[in-house]
């Protein structure tokens, strides 16, 4: 039985990381979460102030088909093709999440209480095709707190851009390199310029820049343990961090720039850094480790619910973790690189990776789906 006092720690540990300019979010959403009333229970209890959403998030909850029944016979009676069928059951998740989170977003005014939604992952190639569906999918939610995710790929760079200069929030994806990065936030920066001239009020314009965390670590140690040195061992654990840190050094010297202070006086927002792939791959790792050993100002973690609960149970927050370590976070980098691992060619392929892997979910959500309308009577298209 829990007591008052360790209650209170619990919930401390959370409070903690929000006053420390952390913004929660949850890396979850389903039906069941939104109509059973857990999600407002996270946001009431446990100081989740926004939620994301992926195509494998989708496909978990929407393949479960627990709480899809009604719509799925509705829309099998439509006849309606399966990529319709998908689109209208993810917005209608993602539209009554926002409902939830409509207070968070009026009384942040407009800085949280947002919900994610991805374009079409088949799309993350295809410039005009990702702002086409960004728009469509801005139009299906109608909900001023909703923001559009777009893949930081090659092919998505000028389609952030051109959203952003819509007036429409993005939630930029799939981030890895540094480099990459850069090119995000210039991509954010000229779309608040086309919004600009456009005559658009940027302060209601708002964007997150998701940096992928975990998923750095598990392929670099793997390459680590291969090599098996003791030199290359004592750095597993450490890269991910690093990459990490130096981005939000990036994010502070892009958003003091000569650029950005133009913007800034036109009441533009700034592009938080987002810190996504926040659960922990490896087990020899303390789980709250991508939580508490990145606490910086005006930052946002999205967090699987075991992340959550792990960080509510015995999360150490003791402060900032983030901008003082920027000349280790160097170290650390160059030392993998001087081992002979590339991170120009590990980053590439996440990124090449984390779109295969968004493809793969989305046509299993499309098969379940098809399945799902089929044994309704409808050959589904």
């Amino acid at each position: 039985m829990i007591t008052v006092t360790e209650a209170t720690a619990t919930a401390g540990a959370l409070k903690r990381l929000s006053d420390e300019g952390v913004a929660i979010w949850l890396d979850d959403l389903s039906r069941k979460r939104i109509e059973s009333g857990n999600l407002a229970g996270l946001v009431a209890t446990k100081h989740v102030v926004g939620v994301t959403t992926n195509p494998s998030i989708f496909q978990a909850a929407i393949g479960s088909g627990e709480g899809y029944e009604e719509q799925l016979t509705d829309l099998a009676t439509r006849g309606v093709t399966v990529d319709e069928a998908v689109r209208m059951m993810t917005t209608a998740d993602v539209r009554a999440a926002a409902d939830v989170l409509r207070p968070v977003y009026d009384a942040t005014g407009g800085r949280d209480g947002r919900v994610s939604i991805e374009v079409d992952p088949r799309l993350a190639h295809n410039t005009a095709a990702t702002i086409a569906e960004a728009k469509q999918l801005a139009w299906l939610v109608d909900r001023p707190n909703v923001m559009i995710k777009i893949p930081a790929t090659t092919a998505g760079l000028p389609a952030i851009t051109e959203v952003i200069g819509l007036g429409i929030s993005v939630n930029v994806t799939l981030i890895f390199s540094l480099e990459r990065y850069r090119e995000v936030m210039d991509a954010y920066l000229a779309g608040l310029e086309k919004a600009a001239k456009k005559g658009l009020d940027l302060s209601t314009i708002h964007s997150v820049a998701s940096f992928f965390v975990s998923r750095v670590d598990s392929e670099i140690d793997k390459r680590l343990t291969v090599l098996g040195t003791d030199r290359a061992l004592a750095l597993k654990g450490r890269a991910a961090l690093a990459n990490a840190r130096l981005a939000y050094e990036a994010y502070e010297d892009v958003f003091t720039g000569e650029r950005w202070n133009s913007l800034g006086g036109a009441r533009a927002n700034k592009q938080r850094p987002l810190w996504a792939s926040t659960g922990v791959k490896d087990p020899a790792y303390k789980d709250t480790l991508y939580v508490d050993d990145l606490v910086a100002p005006g930052t946002v973690n999205t967090m699987p619910e075991a992340t959550l609960d792990a960080t509510a149970d015995h999360g150490r927050i003791t402060g900032d973790t983030v901008t003082g370590g920027y000349a280790q976070a160097r170290a650390d980098l160059a030392a993998v690189e001087a081992l002979g691992i590339s991170y120009d060619e590990v980053v590439q392929q996440l990124e090449d990776e984390g779109v295969a892997k968004f493809e793969v979910a989305w046509q299993d959500l499309l098969d379940a789906v098809t399945k799902s309308l089929n044994s309704k009577g409808v050959d589904a298209e």
